[in-house]
């Protein structure tokens, strides 16, 4: 492999998933770091990408578990590999696919982690709304929490997002995709709140289309929004595992409790497949069956 065919073949591949496909940043990053390894396997092992073989591919798989990676990450780490010999393919610059008949490793089934209503509420009430910063944080858990929204998406939102008369806001989500939620009463309540009272103090004499900010107009990270999430899960004394992306799922896991139905909780989380949502309703049989066999005399 020539030193500079390989990075410049990447770069072109990840310009192709930003500009075609729309992937958010975060995801191109998990695309370059599992690519990067790949292409540096085939570089030690002197093959040129455009002609590795199978055998080369299970290789690496082997490398990868060997050197002590989870399987989710091996078999996320295999998709990158196969979606950039599919886009050789399609350019014609590849015979044949040696990534074809090669099989992800066995992954676990993990259901979802969520937080019972008492946890939901205490997390809630755990941001000290008088002060700027804690409004801020109460509007922005309130709406994740009425929307189940990805964290993400929380932070890019601008305010032109939000009709906050109706009830309702555009979220994007992966590959760019647009979708219209509900935003419930107290969540709405709340954000208007933030803005009248708390968004101006951080803004100051700048301006800023995000809805949330920290101060001087800057947005907030996926990674701050998560250091927030968990500063307030410590203060509501939630000792399980809590992150964004445990709100999101107690979302969609109380909404079929509730009696929503799945196709409407997939239409609200941005599922592209309705088989990624089926596995909230895991999640209901199982809370159900430990409340009956808690409460029923004859369990």
């Amino acid at each position: 492999m020539d030193a500079p065919g390989w990075p410049v073949l990447l770069d072109e591949y990840l310009n192709h998933l930003l500009v075609e496909k729309g992937l958010s940043p975060n995801t191109l990053q998990a695309y370059r770091r599992d690519l990067l390894k790949f292409l540096r396997y085939l570089e030690g092992l002197s093959i040129p990408v455009t002609e590795a073989q199978q055998a080369h591919v299970l290789g690496f798989i082997r490398d990868l578990r060997e050197r002590g990676l989870s399987a989710r990450s091996t078999a996320r780490a295999l998709v990158s590999v196969r979606s950039l010999y599919r886009f050789l393919a399609l350019r014609g610059k590849l015979n044949r696919d040696p990534t074809l008949n090669v099989e992800a490793p066995k992954l676990p089934r993990s259901l979802p982690k969520s937080l019972a209503y008492t946890d939901v509420e205490a997390l809630l009430g755990a941001p000290d709304t008088k002060t700027v910063l804690g409004l801020r944080d109460r509007a922005m858990l309130e709406l994740l929490y009425a929307t189940g929204l990805r964290a993400s998406e929380l932070v890019q939102l601008r305010v032109t997002d939000l009709d906050l008369t109706v009830g309702v806001l555009t979220a994007f989500g992966k590959g760019a995709k647009e979708r219209p939620v509900p935003v419930g009463r107290q969540a709405v309540q709340w954000v208007t709140r933030y803005l009248n009272e708390s968004r101006p103090v951080l803004c100051l004499d700048k301006s800023s289309d995000l809805l949330f900010v920290r101060k001087g107009a800057k947005g907030i990270t996926r990674q701050g929004f998560w250091k927030i999430v968990k500063r307030h899960g410590r203060t509501a004394g939630i000792e399980n595992a809590l992150s964004p992306h445990v709100l999101r799922h107690s979302f969609a896991t109380h909404l079929l409790e509730h009696g929503a139905d799945l196709r409407s909780v997939q239409l609200m989380l941005g599922h592209s497949d309705i088989s990624t949502t089926q596995i909230y309703t895991h999640v209901s049989r199982q809370r159900l069956s430990r409340v009956y066999r808690e409460m029923h005399p004859r369990a």
